[in-house]
């Protein structure tokens, strides 16, 4: 088993910070700046081409720590952050910009190089939650979520349908070719969403991927618009449906 090292510290609003180490695997993990109680754990997974401290991830970390109490961890996808890319990743990289210069469909390549990531990001994020549930402040017995976006998406799918101790998440804007599977082992909470004018990713597509979702209690969140035009308001929202689900109690106003 791997073990937890903490490599930096810094606190600010109310959040402290704390860069760290799994198995040589860099990650962050934001918790509140004071209080010793435990507290529920949100995994995050950043998007393709982003990083563990993007400011996507920064402004919902810290939203979840300040409206929630909870911790707040992401770790950087292989080849992406301070991770160095191989050469299959430079490759898969050269083909998707050459494709989008062109015009031409991006999932042929952005599908098949993602399905590869979540295989190596899985067992990473699992060794991290073994570590992070060592911390007193976090333990071993308390709720797990997890949000992903994009690439977090596809790292997220695939780990919480092996993944029994993420009792919650918050799925979108991936691509769902290579996920119905793991989609149909999913039984815990989910939110999910998509742009409805999404000229990347099929609307037909995302629906089905909806549909396969084998949890009870499933939410779809549709809003008119394009890929990069997702609106934030769904941050606060996400951040709502986690605290109904891992019990915490959301302070700002809904």
């Amino acid at each position: 088993m791997h073990s937890l090292q903490f490599t930096a510290e810094s606190s600010s609003n109310g959040v402290r910070e704390r860069d760290f180490t799994v198995g040589g695997v860099p990650g962050v993990l934001w918790s509140p700046a004071s209080g010793a109680d435990r507290a529920p754990l949100v995994l995050m997974g950043h998007g393709g081409g982003a990083h563990k401290k993007h400011a996507a991830m920064v402004g919902r970390a810290h939203l979840l720590v300040t409206d929630c109490g909870f911790h707040v961890a992401v770790i950087d996808a292989p080849g992406h952050g301070d991770r160095p890319r191989s050469a299959h990743d430079e490759r898969e990289i050269a083909e998707l910009r050459k494709a989008q210069a062109a015009g031409e469909p991006e999932a042929p390549i952005v599908v098949p190089y993602n399905a590869r990531l979540a295989e190596l990001a899985v067992p990473e994020y699992r060794a991290t939650l073994d570590a992070l549930q060592e911390l007193p402040e976090i333990g071993a017995d308390g709720p797990v979520g997890y949000v992903g976006i994009g690439l977090g998406m596809a790292i997220g799918v695939t780990l919480v349908a092996v993944e029994p101790r993420i009792t919650a998440a918050v799925f979108g804007m991936m691509w769902p070719d290579a996920l119905f599977e793991a989609a149909k082992q999913i039984t815990v909470p989910i939110e999910f969403d998509l742009q409805w004018d999404n000229e990347r990713i099929p609307r037909e597509a995302s629906l089905a991927l909806f549909d396969a979702f084998a949890a009870k209690e499933k939410t779809l969140h549709a809003n008119v618009g394009k890929h990069f035009e997702w609106p934030l308001f769904e941050v606060d929202s996400a951040t709502r449906f986690l605290a109904r689900h891992l019990g915490g109690a959301v302070t700002s106003p809904a």
